[in-house]
């Protein structure tokens, strides 16, 4: 028998998933038909509509009057990779680059260089982890369902 996390994962797909994430994005608590309509492109309010009774169907969102608002915010599939802030999603890696790129460019500034074993080493140890990084932190950004 199936979960209820491996049941929304099946299912949190393709447009399904555009228009969840639209609504994770929103300022607005609540969003209607017509507006994921505009926003993202669909030829008719019913495709949205259908996305959004899929979504109601999932227990993600409930609908009020015609107005559709998030019940339960779900990490499956791709958005585990992104933290939602204020609206908007960024790369659960972008933190750990940020940090990491800040302790190499502190070395860097309080350390003039000096070729020796313990700087090259230490050089070494920032740079690596600073390029893995960033490197899955635009590999993210660039996957992500747009």
């Amino acid at each position: 028998m199936a979960t209820e996390e491996e049941i929304i994962e099946s299912q949190l797909k393709g447009k399904t998933l555009l228009v969840y994430m639209h609504i994770l994005k929103s300022n607005n608590p609540v969003v209607g038909v017509r507006e994921i309509q505009r926003a993202l492109g669909f030829s008719s309010p019913s495709v949205s509509s259908y996305h959004l009774n899929k979504l109601r169907d999932l227990g993600l969102v409930e609908s009020e009057y015609g107005d559709y608002r998030i019940v339960k915010e779900v990490k499956v599939g791709v958005l585990r990779q992104f933290v939602t802030f204020g609206g908007v999603m960024l790369p659960r890696y972008l933190f750990h680059a940020v940090l990491v790129t800040t302790m190499l460019a502190t070395f860097l500034f309080q350390n003039p260089f000096k070729l020796t074993r313990m700087y090259v080493s230490a050089l070494l140890l920032g740079a690596v982890p600073t390029i893995i990084l960033w490197y899955e932190t635009l590999r993210i950004w660039r996957d992500r369902p747009r």
